[in-house]
């Protein structure tokens, strides 16, 4: 059966905030366009984030193009908060969306593309990859060698300390996300976090202090640390292969929690145990694999990744394959890009571009 097609100007490939600002920009430029979402509601993918989770960022800084984050400006929104605003905002400007729909695949067809998705296919000029920074969940090789008894989740899995066994937990990664597990699994559960140590900033991040190092690196993230500046060339291979430095929770944090911090890394089993690479193999009853995401876009033809496996795009714009573009990416153009925080700016960027590609 051959699948149904429809044809429209630009496809934009996922609902997140980088998707939605493209939208809006391609809609303030009267574009024809749609939206496609594998999930059943716009911010669901907020919502299967950790209970416990709260932006990084305040309020004030956290807004999409033409929509400011609603409540207190130095406030810090909850998960579920921010899945909330995403669906208010995409209601608001009124933006073409269709849900439960998974795109397996996008290929040339003559001076446009193709997206397959199941049973039904797109035909489009342009189409826009708004997938975002988190690809495929990672987990080493020899996490399939532990004990069987040993509940392991994925930081993309974890909810709360219910889904864990009674024992002892051993967090795995130790950026700014694993400390986040360790600090809410510590409360009922003796905790390991093992991993480097990438630093942490200097300074409370929810204090009154902290709001004018907020408007710094709010200037910092924007307009210093880009593609543009030797200083940010150097950042973004830094940023995209090792996990950022501790944010809210601090070394001192961890340890008033009772949190035991190794710098050993996680280098296999012995005997059904983690090992680390001190020699050390933990008696744990939980394994928490705060170990990030790998890109996957092997999905897209013809192939635009390069041999580190992010696409080869400039600005979100692939030089290789007219009319198609990716936005949201960890550092695509700036620190910022890959929040809330940039989405706006390189999504006006690729909009721009899909506009002159037609005149």
């Amino acid at each position: 059966m051959i699948p149904a097609t429809e044809r429209l100007g630009t496809i934009i490939v996922g609902a997140g905030q980088a998707g939605l600002s493209v939208g809006h920009h391609l809609a303030k430029r009267d574009r024809s366009f749609l939206i496609v979402d594998a999930n059943e509601r716009i911010g669901d993918n907020w919502r299967r984030h950790w209970d416990s989770l709260r932006l990084y960022s305040p309020a004030c800084l956290d807004g999409l193009p033409g929509m400011p984050f609603p409540g207190p400006a130095w406030s810090f929104p909850t998960k579920d908060e921010t899945a909330d605003y995403l669906e208010q905002y995409a209601t608001r400007f009124e933006l073409p969306i269709r849900h439960g729909i998974r795109v397996e695949g996008i290929s040339r067809n003559g001076d446009g593309y193709i997206v397959s998705c199941g049973d039904r296919r797109f035909e489009a000029e342009n189409v826009v990859v708004a997938t975002g920074t988190f690809g495929r969940p990672h987990t080493p090789a020899f996490a399939g060698e532990l004990d069987p008894a040993i509940v392991q989740l994925h930081s993309s899995e974890y909810k709360n300390p219910s889904q864990l066994r009674d024992g002892a937990v051993l967090v795995v990664g130790a950026a700014h996300s694993g400390a986040d597990v360790a600090m809410d699994t510590a409360g009922d559960h003796e905790t390991v976090l093992c991993g480097r140590d990438t630093g942490n900033v200097p300074f409370d991040i929810e204090s009154r202090s902290g709001r004018t190092v907020w408007r710094l690196l709010s200037f910092l993230a924007r307009r210093v640390l880009t593609t543009r500046t030797p200083i940010g060339r150097k950042m973004r291979s830094e940023i995209r292969s090792h996990g950022g430095p501790l944010l809210r929770y601090k070394r001192d944090d961890l340890a008033a929690a009772g949190i035991e911090r190794v710098t050993a890394r996680a280098v296999g089993v012995r005997e059904g145990r983690p090992l680390l690479e001190d020699g050390r193999a933990l008696d744990v009853a939980n394994v928490i694999w705060c170990t990030g995401f790998k890109q996957d876009f092997g999905w897209i033809e013809p192939p635009v990744s390069g041999h580190d496996g992010w696409p080869q795009e400039k600005r979100g714009v692939v030089p290789s394959a007219p009319g198609l573009y990716f936005t949201g990416l960890a550092f695509q153009y700036a620190f910022s890009s890959m929040l809330l925080l940039g989405a706006g700016r390189d999504a006006e960027y690729v909009a721009k571009h899909i506009t002159a590609r037609r005149g």
